[in-house]
């Protein structure tokens, strides 16, 4: 006893994550009873987790980057892929519907847009579904569990296990789980399915899961990556690629309510009076009925899990647009407001009265001044009156299903009417703060276009028009622009995705990542709009109702 007690001293000086770990009730391999005990509870959770899934359709989006050498920074995406579906579970496992794009051409109906010139290979996008969960006969009969550790993932406090099958003649997964030690759900899965076949080949795969509910953990986000697979007499595959999950919660999104939220006004507040200042003028009426097409849309739009409702990054938005506003005397009515489009591909676009910048944008946008030069170019359509179309201010437009959504909204603007923005929009810079910081924000568009030919996908909008490198706000901004210099380590044009927002899969609301910035070591680090494995620090609710986020960015 004397001994453990000086060596846990001694760990604790060296770390306290190491100190955490030796502290817990076991410090040694359990007998192997005692495994015997906690895999049987580990293969139950994982088939009460299956189960549970049947009573959720989440949101699945898949975003691939194909990677070549590259000299000066190691690997670079020359080639993407982008899939959004739902994901539900049927008799016979994941099944999946696909959002319809008119925006995208080419764009997937049951595969992942058959990737025959991409590696050769047709990655079904099921299977990155099925990455999610670990085989459907993952029980003691198929499989054995090796205690390895124990270890922290952020707060949660796990032990890990080595998977390995007990027949290697079908399908099964092999590699490694990490079981937080209350209820044992696997919370982390990391490995690859197997054997590769002449017809089938499979990626390696970092799963996590977050305790989104009391007792409940759900997929979140799956990370793949493959460097230097040799697929049989092809060439050699290098890849990455993020798949993230979210609207667990949707049947609360958007202004759906329980009819216990229902508010009757009593008759001494109603004002049933007819006198002069209840009534619209017709200007009021026209403007009231353009809301009302926004509101519907909108809120079309959250229901179906593509919108983040507002908060913390719309007050964010909204803050540089009031600038702009101030700064050039502008008095709109209805007021501006902003949201955020919870989708990767890099857009902007407007709704009525209301700005939209997709999540993916927010995470590569290196500066403010840069986010004024997208809302500016927004903010000119709306100064100048360009209108949502009417149409959606009657309700029966906005009934049909969530995967429709891309198609029965159309948000484009006319050339016409994007080069007027445009104009508005330098005019509106030029009295803001930002006129003379507009150096950072051309750089981006310069790396933007230098990746534009190979990440097609990715500046390729689901709403809005592409992001143009042409019109007069970028001309001036690429004017204030350096030369764009790859092997400069000071210089980031722009930043990888998910550097920004962090998404909660349950309620879809969003916030800013307030991690420290990371030092960079070599160029290598810069990743502009690259795919990144994810770290999310996980956090385990408390046994209560509560309904808060599980995660909390990293300190």
């Amino acid at each position: 006893m004397r001994s453990r007690f000086v060596i846990s001293i001694l760990l604790m000086s060296i770390s306290v994550a190491a100190w955490a770990i030796n502290d817990s009730p076991e410090t040694t391999a359990p007998a192997p009873a005692r495994t015997e005990v906690m895999a049987e509870r580990i293969f139950q959770q994982e088939a009460k987790l299956v189960d549970t899934m049947h009573n959720y359709s989440p949101l699945v989006e898949t975003y691939i980057q194909r990677l070549k050498p590259d000299a000066d920074l190691g690997t670079q995406p020359d080639k993407d892929r982008y899939f959004l579906g739902r994901l539900a579970l049927g008799s016979k496992g994941p099944m999946n519907t696909v959002f319809n794009d008119n925006n995208k051409a080419r764009f997937i109906t049951r595969a992942l847009d058959r990737l025959n010139t991409f590696y050769r290979i047709n990655y079904q996008h099921l299977g990155f579904m099925q990455m999610v969960f670990l085989n459907d006969q993952f029980d003691k009969e198929h499989y054995q569990l090796k205690y390895i550790r124990q270890q922290f993932l952020g707060e949660v406090r796990t032990l890990v296990f080595d998977v390995q099958p007990l027949n290697h003649d079908q399908t099964r997964f092999q590699g490694r789980i990490w079981v937080e030690d209350q209820d044992y759900n696997v919370v982390r899965i990391n490995g690859t399915y197997g054997p590769n076949t002449e017809s089938k080949f499979y990626l390696h795969f970092d799963t996590w899961r977050m305790n989104l509910q009391p007792g409940v953990w759900l997929p979140a986000y799956v990370y793949t990556e493959e460097t230097d697979a040799q697929r049989f007499s092809e060439r050699k595959l290098a890849m990455k690629g993020q798949t993230r999950l979210w609207g667990y919660d949707l049947k609360h999104s958007g202004q759906q309510s329980e009819f216990t939220d229902l508010q009757v006004e009593s008759a001494e507040v109603t004002d049933t009076s007819s006198r002069g200042p209840n009534e619209a003028q017709p200007v009021q009426s026209q403007h009231l009925w353009e809301r009302e097409a926004e509101d519907n849309v909108l809120d079309r739009m959250e229901r179906a899990g593509i919108l983040a409702p507002d908060g913390e990054v719309s007050k964010v938005l909204q803050t540089v647009v009031n600038n702009l506003e101030v700064t050039n005397n502008l008095n709109i009515e209805p007021e501006v407001r902003c949201r955020v489009l919870l989708t990767t591909p890099l857009e902007s676009f407007t709704v009525g009265h209301t700005i939209v910048v997709s999540r993916g944008l927010l995470d590569t946008l290196p500066d403010e001044a840069s986010l004024a030069m997208v809302l500016s170019h927004e903010l000119g359509h709306i100064a100048l009156g360009h209108r949502i179309n009417t149409k959606y201010s009657f309700s029966d437009r906005m009934i049909f299903s969530d995967e429709q959504v891309f198609r029965n909204i159309g948000l484009l603007q006319n050339p016409g009417d994007e080069q007027a923005a445009d104009l508005k929009g330098l005019e509106l810079l030029k009295n803001s703060p930002y006129k003379d910081k507009l150096g950072t924000a051309g750089l981006y568009l310069v790396a933007l276009a230098h990746r534009s030919r190979d990440l097609t996908w990715l500046v390729s909008p689901h709403f809005g028009n592409r992001l143009a490198s042409t019109g007069p706000i970028h001309q001036a901004a690429q004017a204030q622009a350096p030369k764009l210099e790859a092997k400069n380590i000071a210089q980031i044009p722009a930043l990888p995705l998910g550097s920004r927002v962090k998404l909660d899969p349950w309620s879809d609301r969003i916030e800013m990542l307030k991690s420290k910035p990371v030092t960079l070591l070599s160029v290598r680090d810069k990743m502009s709009f690259e795919v990144t494995p994810v770290y999310p620090n996980l956090v385990m609710l408390p046994n209560s109702n509560t309904q808060e986020v599980a995660a909390k960015p990293a300190q």
